[in-house]
């Protein structure tokens, strides 16, 4: 096996300017891809493609913007065939059903959900180009199960499964793959607050009876978004791949036994 793993391929990365998105941005360049990072915070994003040098170009993207799409894609398409498309944007609220708006609730469908759908839409016909494609859509724990006041995240992330599974059944047979990736508690600045300054046993306190019990790091949810962007993952396809520490097995019990 090639010591780098996507070696000639190119991506697009949305919300890449910081957090896991970042992560994945460098992971992926790293490994021989080259990268748009498409995001609305046009400063950091530019500051990372900077940093990362001739294989990372910077897009401004709003996920909702069709024609931002085709600028990211264009983009692209100008560092090489379009083979990998991560859609990681997204935005997390804290409001319960009686509080939230309607309107609220579909401003947080429209960035996760809605702009997911149009990444896939924009990526069809250049991932035909180029003879196959790889489509990673970032879901979370909670498009698994659900807590009260994430009515609108779970809502939008438990959608982009179904959008996922229909887009597969879709694209296969153009050599499309669709997948779902499922972080448990990560520690970014939307995930855990992504505080430097935390002391480790502060912040796995919440995980302590799960089966790994710490917080989980960006850096492997993006190892697993690479495995899904390499040919290694050539068979895998409308499928959850949850990296999540072992949260939606359960929780280990204190007054139970234990091995």
């Amino acid at each position: 096996m090639s010591e780098l793993r996507l070696s000639g391929k190119t991506a697009i990365i949305t919300g890449a300017a910081q957090g896991m998105g970042a992560i994945t941005a460098k992971l992926f360049v790293e490994n021989g891809a080259n990268v748009v990072i498409a995001d609305i915070l046009e400063d950091k994003g530019q500051a990372l493609a900077d940093e990362l040098g001739d294989a990372a170009v910077f897009v401004k993207l709003d996920v909702t913007n069709e024609a931002n799409w085709q600028d990211a894609v264009a983009a692209a398409e100008k560092l090489g065939p379009l083979n990998v498309l991560v859609n990681n944007a997204g935005i997390l609220a804290f409001k319960s059903i009686a509080e939230q708006t309607a309107e609220e609730y579909t401003h947080i469908l429209n960035i996760n959900l809605v702009g997911c759908y149009n990444g896939i839409r924009a990526a069809i016909e250049p991932m035909k180009r180029a003879g196959c494609g790889s489509i990673i859509n970032i879901s979370s724990i909670d498009g698994l199960q659900a807590k009260n006041s994430l009515s609108a995240y779970a809502s939008s992330k438990w959608g982009m499964r179904g959008l996922t599974k229909a887009a597969a059944n879709e694209l296969g047979h153009h050599k499309i793959r669709v997948n779902t990736v499922h972080p448990g508690g990560i520690n970014t600045e939307m995930g855990m607050g992504g505080d430097e300054n935390m002391q480790e046993e502060e912040l796995n306190t919440f995980y302590k009876n799960h089966a790994i019990p710490r917080t989980g790091y960006a850096i492997e949810v993006a190892r697993m978004s690479l495995f899904l962007a390499t040919d290694e993952a050539s068979y895998s396809t409308g499928s959850e791949f949850l990296v999540d520490g072992g949260w939606n097995a359960g929780l280990g019990l204190d007054f139970l036994p234990k091995s």
